[in-house]
C-alpha cells in the first residue's frame, strides 16, 4: 500500500535549505520514492493558521520505504540542519480511506 510523508516545516533560519533541497530528492528516489510537491505556496482554507513556510508531500511505495528514507543515516545530517533551522513536522499517511466509502482507495 503506497504511504505519504506531509512535511510541514516553519522555517526560522534557511541557511539549511540550499543544502536540503538540492540533496535530500534523491534520498528520497533511493527508497521509491518520488516529491508530490515541495511548495513554500501555502494558502490556508480554513481552520486555525499555523505558521507553516513550507510543505512537502512524499510518496512513497509503502509505509517500510517511508520509515526507510527518514531514518537512512545519510539522511541524519539534512535532518539535523532542518530540525535546527525550523519547526517541522513529518507525518505518514497511507492510501487508505477510514470511512471505507471511496471505492479506489483501500477501506483504512
Amino acid at each position: 500500500m503506497k504511504a505519504y510523508v506531509i512535511a510541514d516545516i516553519k522555517v526560522t533560519d534557511a541557511g539549511w535549505m540550499p543544502a536540503y533541497a538540492n540533496s535530500v530528492h534523491e534520498l528520497v528516489h533511493k527508497h521509491g520514492g518520488k516529491y508530490l510537491s515541495r511548495s513554500g505556496n501555502v494558502t490556508r482554507l480554513e481552520g486555525k493558521p499555523l505558521d507553516t513556510t513550507l510543505i512537502a508531500l512524499m510518496e512513497f511505495p509503502s509505509a517500510e520505504a517511508a520509515k526507510a528514507f527518514v531514518t537512512d543515516p545519510q539522511y541524519a545530517p539534512y535532518v539535523s540542519a532542518r530540525q535546527h533551522g525550523s519547526d517541522s513536522r513529518f507525518q505518514l499517511i497511507d492510501e487508505s480511506d477510514l470511512a471505507g466509502t471511496i471505492p479506489y482507495l483501500p477501506k483504512g
